[in-house]
């Protein structure tokens, strides 16, 4: 490799936004590689810019860092995300948002009703209650009681 072609943290932090201390998080997290110089400074190829561009458009959508972590594993280590990785990413990354927006809005239409109903009733509260899993704990718990009980 041409040590001329290679950037520094600073000059990959300063070109993407990322702070230094980030971009070292990054490479522990096996999302960015670096290489090191003989004084054991991190070195980096121009690729890393746009590997860096993904991951925060990723975080930027909530994608946690594991799932970006996932889908940039897929690539080779040296090679920018082309736009067929991105579309790859993003549609993958699309379902899961999709399905947070989905149980965001649940909770959402269950905190609107729990407003609008104003007694927060532990029995039946959406939000307080979901399912009414209380009732399936007090139950459970009653058995118990009931054969320690029977048992003396």
């Amino acid at each position: 490799m041409d040590s001329q072609k290679l950037l520094s943290i600073g000059e990959i932090s300063q070109r993407t936004g990322v702070a230094t201390s980030a971009l070292r998080f990054y490479e522990s997290r096996g999302l960015i590689r670096s290489q090191r110089t003989a004084g054991n400074q991190r070195r980096f190829q121009r690729a890393v810019i746009r590997r860096v561009a993904v991951i925060k458009a990723a975080q930027r959508a909530g994608i946690p860092l594991n799932e970006i972590g996932r889908a940039m594993s897929t690539l080779p280590g040296d090679r920018a995300p082309a736009r067929d990785d991105w579309e790859r990413f993003s549609s993958l990354w699309k379902q899961d948002l999709e399905g947070r927006i989905n149980q965001l809005n649940k909770i959402k239409n269950d905190l609107t009703n729990c407003i609008g109903c104003g007694c927060l009733s532990i029995e039946n509260c959406a939000l307080v209650n979901p399912n009414d899993e209380l009732a399936e704990a007090l139950v459970s718990t009653s058995r118990l009681e009931n054969m320690a009980g029977g048992d003396r």
